[in-house]
């Protein structure tokens, strides 16, 4: 709700109560103190009326000053709402006098409801003064928490994009010299690596600006890379791309398996001599989408290989900056299978 709007629903209820307090302040002085309708009319409207400019008075007072400290806050607000109140006793007796200079019952018994008159004022002021203070405490708390949600936001936003871009060029580098190693012995597999590479770098540009993406387009983008891979390696390296057709159309971020299947491989290709198969197998579970990476290793070698953190540790800081949990990203190692799950909530 704007705060326009719940200014307007403030006025309302303010206007609202004072009208019903003037009703109810002229049916007393009619019934039960026996005045005249007009004089009683007259009194209510100029007490009630007066007595509600002065609340607007105390109201925005407080909200253009407002002491730091909570004592002098409220020990404020009670000075003026007793300022107000003499003020507001006072000016309602002359306009009342003026009116009716002809009555000197009724003058008399104005001149001994003034102290009646002057501790309700005070009462009255004085509970609109204090609870124009909580609330314009109240505004400005949930003022600074904005501020600071807002803040929040934009440096894990800062730090979404950093690690992004931090897997870029780790990705680029790898590829330049694996097509540098390419060139002199296999030309024809190097001019192929650059083409798949382009097609990966464009499509990571398009990416760049997409905070969610669908599994089946992050399978599609992954693809590129394994095309990469597998004109790097060869024979050596193959896929087993599984996944059950309702888990297509989930959300995920992008750019989140490429890290991942690229650990895969080096853990994989570089700790065994012969083929590999890295399996990407995902599945809804507890309205999370779970996607697994399985790779086999050496199980004389240690675990994990060295080079192989970053990857891993990009994306347990991703999903933890967007979901705020740890338990996203699991691994483990068993019968020479070394396996990363990777869990997605869906809050979109």
């Amino acid at each position: 709700m704007s705060k326009q709007i719940i200014r307007g629903n403030v006025l309302s209820a303010f206007i609202i109560s004072f009208l019903v307090w003037m009703v109810l302040y002229g049916t007393l002085l009619y019934y039960w103190f026996n005045m005249p309708l007009m004089q009683a009319v007259t009194d209510s409207s100029v007490h009630v009326i007066l007595l509600s400019a002065a609340g607007v008075i105390v109201s925005h007072n407080v909200g253009y000053y407002r002491p730091s400290a909570d004592a002098m806050k409220y020990g404020y607000v009670g000075l003026l709402s007793c300022a107000l109140a003499v003020l507001w006793v006072c000016l309602s007796r002359w306009i009342l006098v003026t009116t009716y200079p002809d009555d000197p019952t009724y003058i008399q018994w104005l001149n001994n409801a003034i102290p009646i008159h002057a501790f309700v004022g005070w009462m009255m002021i004085s509970g609109i003064g204090m609870r124009s203070q909580m609330w314009y405490e109240a505004m400005e708390q949930q003022k600074n928490q904005q501020r600071q949600q807002d803040t929040e936001k934009i440096v894990r936003e800062a730090e979404l994009f950093k690690l992004r871009q931090q897997l870029q060029p780790h990705f680029l580098f790898n590829s330049l010299n694996s097509i540098n190693a390419l060139i002199m012995l296999r030309p024809k597999e190097a001019r192929e690596m650059v083409l798949k590479l382009s097609d990966f770098l464009r499509g990571s540009l398009k990416q760049e600006d997409d905070q969610w993406i669908t599994l089946e387009e992050e399978l599609k983008y992954l693809q590129l890379y394994l095309d990469i891979e597998k004109v790097r390696f060869g024979h050596r390296l193959s896929t087993a791309v599984i996944h059950d057709v309702e888990a297509e159309k989930l959300l995920m971020p992008p750019m989140l398996l490429q890290p991942v299947v690229e650990n895969a491989i080096k853990f994989g290709l570089y700790d065994t001599t012969g083929e590999i198969t890295i399996s990407i197998h995902s599945w809804i579970e507890n309205q999370l989408l779970h996607i697994a990476i399985e790779n086999p290793f050496d199980s004389k070698s240690s675990l994990p290989n060295k080079g192989t953190g970053f990857g891993l540790s990009s994306i347990q800081r991703r999903l933890y900056l967007l979901f705020a949990r740890q338990d996203l990203l699991e691994t483990k190692a068993s019968n020479g299978i070394f396996t990363t799950i990777i869990k997605v909530p869906q809050t979109k």
